[in-house]
This record gives C-alpha cells, structure tokens and sequence, in this order.
C-alpha cells in the first residue's frame, strides 16, 4: 500500500490527494470524521448544503489532532452567489475550526433566495460577479478559494477578468469521465483537480457499473486489493488530481485510503476504459435526468459546458 501523498495548491498549501466526505445530514456524520481521522485522513470534505457542518466541525474539534494537520474544504450554496461573504460566515461560525483551507462555488448556477429557482445563465449575480466577492475573503479565515462543477467554457468566463486564479476545480471523475479535457486546460492554468463519486453513485442496494467493470476486477485481484481501492488508486496517482470518496462505513473507510501503486501499463489501461462504446458517462444521480432533459439544475448542458454528456 502507497502513502497518501499530497497535491500543492497555487497557493502553496498541501492538500492530501485521497480525502473523505459525506453529502447529507445524518446521525453518523460525527462517527464517521471522526473514524476518518482515526484511521489516518487528514483531507476533510463538506458544503453548507449537506447540512453537517456542525458535526465535521465538532468532529474535527474533539480529535486532539493539531487543526494545521488537517485540510477542510466547504462550499457556497447557489442561494448566497449575490452575497458570498454572509454564506462563508454562515460556514465559518457552523465548523467553528478557526479557519477554513479551501473555500469553494459549489456550483455554476447562482440561485434566487427568495424562490430557490436558479437564475438563467449569464444573469446577475453571474459567475463573474460571484468569483469576484470570492476573492474578497482570501486572508486569515479563507485560505484559498476555488469552484466545483465547472467546466473549461465556465472557467474561461470567471479567469477573464479574475484576479485570483481558484486553486481547486472539484469535479465528477472516473475512469467513464476522465475529464481529460479539463485535465489538461487545469494543469496550463495551475488549478488542481479534485475527484468526486470516483466509484459512481448507484442507487441504494445497487453496485457501480464501475465496479463491475471486467479491468477493474482484473487489477484488484492482481493487486490483491477491492475494486474500489483500484478506481480510487487511479485518480490519486494522476498528476495534479485528488479524490474524495465517501463511506460511513468503517472497514470502507480504511480501504479506500489504502492506496496501491499501479503500473503504468495498467493505469493506461484504465484510463482508456472510456473509449470503449457505451463507456463515456456520467454516473452521478441526476445523470439520467441531464441525458433525458438536457438540463443540470436549472441550466442546459451547453450552458454547463458538459455537452460530452448530452
């Protein structure tokens, strides 16, 4: 098993490649941080619209483990794109960690606090205008900013007039979306890449098409090792890139952190699964409604730059 390394930002902090987090309020939220850091995670992921901040917080509090070893990333709501400063403070105050490391646009699309519907694309508050109120709260409590679910059309809009490069663009990846595209345009502009639902979002009771996936089968039991910890190994050995599975389950946890080295050979290999037909696709939950509908909550997938998709 591989040591977890760890990527250096644009602004010269160290975030761990392999992290953990958890998308939804629950009751298990304070063991399941708690564990992480336990068994030895030290990149934290979370968002105000997940509602758990509270517990990662107190989780993080009550490990004893000095605050500087650990990285913690949060996210802006759509709803506070028009006033970025109150939703960072909203964060601040429910973590209680002293400072956040990585404070991201959770996505593209601002929202209308008034009737939760999203704003048409390219209307006020627009990305533009949301990134620059970002840029604000660089210093002491916000130590790098970033966006999550853009694409190389979004992040060509924000860096035209921006003054702070994000240090992190956090995306869906696996080896059916590589994002190769995005890859290359984020490693030119010095932006890290972190992987979200590396192993897919199936239904509950349901495994990953991922998992299944022959090659990956094949690779674990030459590594002597899970399906999940080969898929979670490819993205954490791709240059510039990080990953943050999420598991509440225990022995998962610990797995998903016990990294292998892949051979070269075989990383190709799985970074070619793709090109096989049917393989190119999301496999997050609103997937099959974006294929359907061609919309992501509330914007076309053009708008999105995700036409790949479509």
């Amino acid at each position: 098993m591989s040591r977890v390394h760890a990527c250096a930002l644009n602004t010269g902090a160290k975030m761990p490649a392999v992290g953990v987090g958890r998308e939804a309020e629950c009751p298990e939220t304070y063991e399941m941080v708690s564990n992480a850091l336990k068994y030895g995670y030290r990149h934290i992921d979370t968002a105000w619209g997940y509602g758990n901040e509270e517990a990662v917080g107190k989780a993080i509090r009550d490990s004893g483990i000095p605050r500087e070893e650990i990285f913690v990333t949060t996210k802006l709501t759509n709803n506070h794109h028009h006033a970025v400063r109150e939703g960072f403070n909203q964060s601040f105050k429910a973590l209680d960690i002293g400072y956040i490391d990585l404070y991201l646009v959770h996505w593209p699309q601002a929202g209308d606090p008034k009737t939760g519907q999203t704003i048409p694309y390219g209307q006020s508050p627009t990305m533009a205008e949301t990134w620059k109120q970002m840029e604000q709260l660089v210093g002491n409590e916000c130590r790098a900013i970033g966006v999550s679910n853009f694409s190389v059309k979004n992040l060509e809009i924000l860096l035209k007039d921006a003054q702070v490069v994000p240090a992190v663009d956090q995306v869906e990846c696996h080896i059916y979306l590589p994002q190769t595209h995005l890859d290359k345009y984020c490693k030119a502009k010095g932006i890290v890449l972190t992987s979200y639902s590396p192993l897919g979002q199936p239904p509950s009771g349901q495994t990953s098409a991922i998992l299944r996936e022959p090659l990956v089968i094949e690779l674990a039991k030459k590594y002597n090792t899970q399906p999940g910890t080969i898929l979670i190994s490819w993205v954490a050995q791709r240059d510039n890139w990080t990953v943050i599975p999420k598991s509440s389950n225990p022995q998962r946890l610990k797995a998903n952190l016990e990294i292998v080295k892949l051979d070269q050979r075989d990383h190709d290999a799985l970074s070619n699964v793709h090109q096989e037909p049917g393989k190119l696709t999301s496999l997050v939950d609103y997937a099959e409604k974006m294929r359907n509908e061609g919309t992501v909550f509330g914007w076309t997938v053009q708008e999105m730059g995700w036409e790949q998709l479509n």
